[in-house]
Order: structure tokens, then sequence, then C-alpha cells
């Protein structure tokens, strides 16, 4: 029965108007649960940065109250933050097998022994005011799940990520049974993924991929076969290991990922592999052509990634030869457009036959189009309805297709990340809002390069650096040599002598104007330094290159 006086607070720290991250934390009274802890890749100007990651700062500060952490599935966008997170909160976390199979090596790179709980469909796990309940679901990676949780106020069901795949690769169809089921006894809160919103009809089933591929391989008998794809997509790994076994051919995989997650998978039983059918990177000499199919990492044009490392013969064990047909088995995430096609053009250079989505069907999406969300918001009912994982298209998107399947709009709560959504027995509203926002992770470094840092890393990108260099006595101030002019990205000395002189010049100038003043502080005449050379520089070359001072004394 819901409470009167419960208040559940709803509120997502990452995965609102954005891609990735998600991560979505449910507060009532002294209880706070998490929904999965994922990453964001960085964008083309976030440089130097490897990961962004949510802000758990609220979390942190309200360590006594989180009971655990709950994983709808294993991709890195689900789960990639999680052991950043536990480094701050020691805290148990809950998943399906594979789910926390594929997060065992990151816990042993980072050196955490968390507790896990491996949790079964229909299970039903009690932390504090929560009662939360995995349901099967079917997407692109096996043992993906939503979760139903019954709170003070009502039960809310949050989708994960879900397509409606009637014929999987691996296990059952989507639970739809239970879904009805619990939109007869009441949903208040539905919180339901938006990727593929935009999209109409269905998600073909991923099954569907199977003849493709088999296609592919009648058509080249003799060709050296190479197929780049998610390293977390078993079903899809699956299918192309059949195809395989049926031809006759030995199958490599490549990237450490790779390599990570199809071992994990053969060790919990999610993968087939036959012994003897696997070789490794430097066995592939031994092998003539009609012998091979290499599966890689790289589907995003990842610079680190095997497949760009192939595509600039930067890779040891694998070098692309004319005739080779390689499989770019993936859709690029918005806004790696650009670096695919850079990686599919060196292939293609080098005399490859690339097959990329667009050319054939390589690829089915693993998020649901319009018809299946329609589906669950038929099953549910929900009374309110909070779209989540996408941008702000999608998110609103999502709002129109609930309206037209007769939701109040008032009913509906397009948030950002942070917004808290307050939900008692008798209302629904937006209320105030908690700290949120990015954590970069350049290295080591794990919130030690903000926006700050960045700003200075695009100046040094775009226009480069001026370092002046001038020493003076310690004891009169008096300078004994310089300034010195030192360049690095804003102009090749040698060919712009006439330029470093004047601004020496003007340097001078700026600081005779200080020793005229009798001002000593070092600070100040750097100021005054920067002042001068910065507008003469504009003036002469339409460039703002970062201006350093060193004022050394002896």
């Amino acid at each position: 029965m819901a409470s009167k006086k419960s208040k559940l607070r709803v509120v997502s720290l990452g995965g609102l108007q954005e891609i990735g991250k998600n991560i979505t934390i449910l507060e009532c009274g002294n209880d706070i649960i998490a929904i999965d802890c994922g990453v964001a890749f960085p964008e083309d100007d976030m440089l130097g940065i490897d990961l962004v990651i949510p802000d758990f700062s609220y979390l942190v500060k309200n360590k006594q109250k989180v009971r655990g952490v709950f994983l709808t599935h294993g991709h890195e966008d689900h789960i990639g933050a999680l052991p950043y997170f536990l480094k701050e909160l020691d805290v148990p976390v809950y998943g399906t097998r594979l789910t926390l199979g594929l997060l065992e090596s990151k816990f042993k790179e980072h050196g955490l022994t968390p507790t896990t709980n491996v949790v079964e469909y229909g299970n039903l796990i009690d932390v504090g005011k929560f009662k939360v309940e995995f349901i099967r679901v079917t997407h692109s990676i096996a043992d993906s799940a939503a979760l139903a949780i019954q709170t003070p106020v009502g039960t809310l069901v949050h989708s994960g990520d879900f397509k409606v795949d009637y014929t999987p690769i691996h296990g059952e169809p989507i639970d739809l049974a239970r879904f009805a089921e619990l939109g007869r006894k009441g949903v208040k809160l539905f919180m339901c993924e938006s990727t593929n919103v935009a999209s109409q009809g269905y998600a073909m089933s991923e099954r569907s991929i199977g003849p493709i591929f088999e296609k592919i391989f009648i058509e080249s008998p003799h060709n050296r076969i190479m197929v780049a794809t998610f390293s977390s997509n078993i079903h899809r790994i699956q299918q192309i290991v059949n195809c395989a076994i049926k031809h006759h051919r030995k199958v490599c995989f490549i990237g450490r990922s790779m390599l990570n997650a199809v071992k994990t998978s053969v060790e919990l039983g999610y993968l087939d592999i036959p012994k003897n059918l696997q070789i490794e990177p430097y066995e592939i000499k031994n092998f003539s052509d009609e012998q091979l199919v290499i599966i890689t990492t790289g589907t995003q044009g990842e610079p680190m990634a095997a497949l760009s490392r192939i595509a600039a013969r930067e890779h040891k064990q694998v070098e692309v030869k004319p005739g080779d047909k390689i499989i770019i088995s993936a859709s690029p995430i918005p806004g790696n457009e650009k670096t695919i096609s850079k990686v599919i053009n060196e292939l293609m250079k080098k005399g490859a036959n690339v097959i990329y989505e667009g050319l054939m069907d390589v690829h089915v999406s693993g998020h649901a189009k319009q018809e299946e969300i329609k589906l669950l918001h038929a099953l549910l009912k929900p009374k309110y309805l909070m779209p989540i994982h996408g941008e702000y298209r999608h998110l609103s998107m999502h709002k129109e297709l609930a309206l037209s399947m007769g939701m109040k709009q008032e009913n509906i709560f397009v948030m950002d990340i942070g917004d808290v959504l307050e939900i008692s027995d008798a209302e629904a509203k937006i209320n105030g809002e908690i700290p949120s926002g990015q954590v970069f992770v350049d290295g080591l470094g794990v919130g030690d390069v903000g926006n700050i840092v960045l700003r200075d890393r695009r100046i040094l990108s775009q226009d480069g650096l001026i370092i002046i260099v001038l020493t003076t006595e310690k004891a009169t101030g008096e300078m004994l040599s310089g300034p010195d002019i030192i360049s690095r990205g804003f102009v090749y000395v040698r060919e712009s002598e006439d330029l470093m002189e004047e601004a020496r010049t003007i340097v001078q100038k700026a600081i005779d104007g200080c020793e005229m003043k009798n001002i000593s502080e070092w600070q100040y005449v750097k100021g005054v330094i920067k002042d001068a050379l910065r507008e003469y520089l504009w003036q002469k070359t339409k460039r703002n290159p970062m201006i350093l001072p060193i004022i050394m004394e002896v």
C-alpha cells in the first residue's frame, strides 16, 4: 500500500539529454539505490580525455543512505563507471551472471573486491524501502534486464535497454507476460529508453544477421574475412563463429576488450566455440586466407582500437592486403561518423573490400523502435512517464509518442540530469535539483581535469604557445638577460624572424614601463607583458596563442 506521507525522489545523474553515462537514483527516506553506472566517450573538443563519468558527489555526501547498485546489462554506457563509483562508495552490486562476469576484469584492474550478487530473473531483492525484481528483456547483449521496483508510493518500471526479439540467439524472448501482469496491478512510473524512438516499425531480430554473414562467406571462398563488431555483442560473435565452423575457417580474436568478453562468455556458457577453432594472433601467418576469420574491435573508429591500428599499419600481427573482405558490423554512434569514414577509406586504399551498414544489412539495432516502445506502454499502462537514455530530441519525441497513446501531458516528464522528480501518492512534480554533471578521466587522474584545463588545451591546439623568458637580479630587479621568445605551435621562428623581433621589442617596452613606475610585483609585470603582446600578435596574425611569461631571479 502506498503511504500518504511517503515521497519518492527520482533523479538521473546521466543519460538524459545526452548519450551514455546512464545512472538513475531512487531515494525514499533514508534509503537510496542506483540503477546502472555507465561512462560516456569524450567528444572531439575534450582533448586528451579518456572517459567521461557521472558526478557522484550527491551520493558520496549521502553514502550512509546508499543501499546498492542494480545493473540492467553489461554495456559500457551502463557499467563502465562502476569501478570509479565503488572507490567512493562500498556498496553491494546486483546484476545478472554475464553482467557481473564482464565486470570481474575491471574490478581486478582497479584493485577492487566489491560484494556482488548474481540475480536470476524473477528474483525479488529487498533493500530498505525498495523491492527490486529483474525482468527478462532482449537486447544486443545476453542477460539484459528491465527492473520492476516496488516502493512506498507504488511500482516503478525501468526498461533498461531493450528490443522485442521473438527469436533471440541465446535464451528466451522478452517476458511480455510479466510486463502485462505489472500493468494489471498498476504502474506508477515508467522510465523507458528512448534511443531509437525516432525510428518507425520494429527492430529486426538478431537472428536475421546469420543469413547475411552466410551469404558473405559463400561469396568469399578465397578471401580472408575480417569482422569488426562490439566485443559485448556475444550473439553476433556466435553467428560469425557458426559461419566459420561451417566453412572450415579458424577464428582469431583481436583486441583486449574482445578477448576479455570472449573468455568470460565461454567460461559462463554464453558462447560456444569448439576446441581447436580459435587461434592466437601470432598464428595468423601459418594459415592461408581462405582458412581465416578475424574478429576484431574498432567499429567506432577509436584510434587505439584494433581495426584503426590495422588500417594505419600499426598492428603487429595483422596487415591489410588486397582482396581482404572486411565487414563493419555496427552502426556509428552519433558523432563518430567521420572517424569511421577515415578508417574505411584507409582500408579501401589498401585494396580491401569493405562492407558496412548502408551497403548490406550487416547490423541490426539492439534498441526498441516505435512499435516496440508502444507495446510496452500498452502493457504497463503507467500513470507517469519519464523518458530516459537519449538526447533532448529523443526524449521529446518519446513524449509525443506517449501523447499519441492517450497519456496526459502533465504526467510526462522530460527532464535533464540533476532534476528531481518527486512522487507522492497523490501527485508527481519536478521539485528542485541536485549536483550533477561530467567528471573527466584522463589517464590515472579522475576529476583533476576541468573546464579551465580543457580550455587551455583547446587554445594550445588552436593557436599554440608563446613563452617569454627573462632573467633579473634578485636584489635590484634589474634585467640581466632577455626577453627571449619561444614559439610552440604558433609560428615557425626561422620563417618569422621579423615578427619575433618586433614582439621582443613590444615586451621590452612593457617591461620598461613597469620599471619607470617602480613596481616590482612580478605577477603585475607578467600581466602587463601578456596584455601588450596579446594585442600586438592579434593585430599582426589574428591569432590568440597562450602567452606564458617566465621571470627568473638570480
